[in-house]
């Protein structure tokens, strides 16, 4: 019996193939989407051998995008932006503004329209998320302040591109494009276009907002309540399909932007834990399907054919937006290492560049070969950036080791980098040094300071420091492992050394650092793992505290009192 099996070949073929290049590529530690794009290539027309069906991948890569962006919203926190909002929000703009004129000058020079060339500086201006996540939790960052601030760069990057999505097909026309299909744009005066595109969006978030925040997260808790785990699965997945589509069809703007502000609503759930872990598979399969559509689109001749052009594309992801990055965090006043881990972050892009592009594309912005110039910075910038991460702790030491300087640039002038005048010298002695002000920071500081215990804090987030000083807490901004920062928190007089979870080789240099500076003084430790706790007490750094132990402790404690007390009421009946 005949039958179409066109969907069964893309799936199988583009599974396969994806799955054994992910794991070369997870073998030679490499981003698995850089895997992914290559099966894609592979499986492309433009290659021989096995050719899919590029009709049927790309309504994949539609899913694939929607799902993408159902995840960035799951994963958006206003919170984590708003801590770093003095350095990520500017920072994150200006850097955008200086990649799109790098992109705009090289493509204009080469001979393209203005709208083209803006569109292609855009696409090389944002950073991939899902590559960044990776980077940073393969290295410990992410809860560090630097990963906080990368993180939160991003976050500004993946709304200001959000953004462009959505006036995009507005204003294609008067960039020289042409209108989408479905007729994005009017043939009416082009500022008006604009005018009701954004009131369409206003109309959809504000619908969002007041009754999409209440009502998901209300049919979310009614079925989680039937106890099945398909049908809040489905839930979840309904919810994002159906708000995607809905947002197109009833409010005119992308779908893209609808499964982002699925995700924030679906963030707002007291299931939202759940809901992400158990929808994770699924968003990871169509991940990959748009990973292998995104390769299906590339065509390997460019790198024969422009490959002066290519070694621009690259130099403007990962020279010029990396050192524009880093100029912004040390014209920020903070420290080299943070300018270093921010610049590596950002030396690549990703999905939003490869959204952007197919939307180019689709409105007559965007030639074939400038997308595939886009693709092919990806794939190098992508597979580099590892290479990049892995070059800050040498580069960081050369700096120090040979330019006084640079030692000077990040500190001089710096008023958050000394104690105040105000604060009392007799202050500074027989104090408690508390290095990170993160959660667990805050409950032995609130806990000191409540039975009028002097504390100094050494904090790496200026933010944080700058709201310590507003409530009269003496606290100094910097990395710990500088001695100066350890010096201006007093450490020669403090009595007591208080490290907050961080990683081994840090808290190696903060005491080595602290001891040569005062022999004396007594370091308490905070571990986030049994086993970190282990390791630091083996190397007889000082006390450790494990949480999660101690927290098993008291509560043992509690419930042997309890039965205790239960056992004499008994006896005195």
């Amino acid at each position: 019996m005949p039958h179409d099996v066109d969907l069964i070949i893309l799936l199988a073929v583009g599974f396969g193939i994806a799955l054994i290049f992910g794991y070369i590529a997870a073998r030679l530690r490499l981003p698995p989407l850089i895997g992914y794009l290559i099966a894609g290539i592979i499986i492309s027309p433009n290659t021989p051998g096995v050719v899919a069906d590029m009709t049927l991948a790309n309504q994949l890569a539609e899913l694939g995008v929607m799902f993408l962006m159902f995840g960035v919203g799951m994963h958006f926190s206003l919170n984590d932006l708003l801590q770093v909002r003095r350095i990520a929000l500017p920072g994150a703009i200006l850097q955008i503004a200086v990649a799109t004129l790098l992109g705009i000058g090289v493509s204009m020079w080469w001979g393209w329209s203005f709208g083209s060339a803006l569109v292609f500086g855009l696409s090389l201006s944002c950073a991939s998320t899902v590559v960044l996540l990776k980077a940073l939790g393969d290295r410990g960052l992410l809860d560090s302040v630097n990963g906080k601030i990368a993180v939160g760069w991003l976050l500004v990057e993946d709304l200001v591109m959000v953004l462009v999505l959505v006036l995009l097909p507005a204003t294609a026309v008067l960039l020289g494009g042409k209108e989408l299909a479905h007729g994005a744009a009017s043939h009416g005066n082009i500022w008006v276009t604009i005018g009701i595109t954004l009131l369409k969006v206003a109309g959809f978030i504000a619908f969002m907002l007041i009754i999409g925040k209440r009502l998901v997260p209300m049919i979310m808790q009614f079925v989680a309540r039937l106890g099945s785990r398909e049908l809040f699965t489905l839930t979840v997945v309904a919810a994002a399909v159906s708000i995607a589509y809905g947002s197109y069809a009833i409010f005119g703007v992308s779908m893209a932007l609808g499964a982002f502000f699925a995700g924030m609503v679906v963030k707002e759930s007291d299931f939202s834990h759940r809901a992400e872990e158990e929808t994770l598979p699924l968003r990871e399969i169509f991940s990959i399907l748009f990973f292998v559509s995104v390769g299906m689109l590339f065509d390997p001749h460019i790198l024969l054919e422009q490959p002066l052009h290519i070694l621009a594309v690259i130099a403007i992801i990962m020279v010029g937006k990396t050192l524009a990055a880093m100029a912004l965090v040390l014209f920020f006043r903070y420290p080299i290492n943070t300018a270093l881990t921010v610049g590596a972050s950002l030396a690549q892009i990703g999905e939003f560049s490869f959204i952007l592009a197919t939307l180019g594309v689709s409105l007559g912005l965007l030639t074939l070969d400038a997308q595939n110039l886009i693709l092919a910075g990806a794939l190098f910038s992508i597979t580099l950036n590892s290479f990049v991460f892995s070059a800050i702790e040498p580069i960081q030491r050369w700096i120090r080791e040979r330019s006084h300087l640079a030692r000077l640039l990040e500190r001089s002038g710096d008023p958050l980098a000394m104690l105040p005048d105000e604060v009392d010298q007799n202050y500074l002695r027989d104090q408690v040094v508390m290095v990170g002000y993160g959660e667990v920071g805050r409950r032995i500081t609130k806990t000191l300071m409540e039975q009028e215990i002097k504390v100094v804090i050494a904090e790496e987030n200026r933010e944080i420091v700058e709201n310590l000083r507003k409530k009269g807490i003496a606290a100094v901004s910097g990395e710990a492992t500088e001695p100066s920062v350890l010096i201006q928190a007093h450490i020669m007089h403090a009595r007591l050394l208080v490290l907050s979870p961080m990683d081994i080789i840090d808290i190696h240099r903060i005491v080595d650092i602290a001891k040569q500076l005062n022999p004396q003084i007594e370091v308490l430790c905070c571990a986030e793992s049994n086993e970190e706790a282990e390791v630091i007490r083996q190397d007889n750094i000082g006390l450790v505290f494990y949480a999660k132990e101690e927290m098993a402790k008291n509560m043992s404690q509690h419930i042997l009192h309890q039965i205790e007390l239960a056992h004499h009421v008994s006896h005195s009946h």
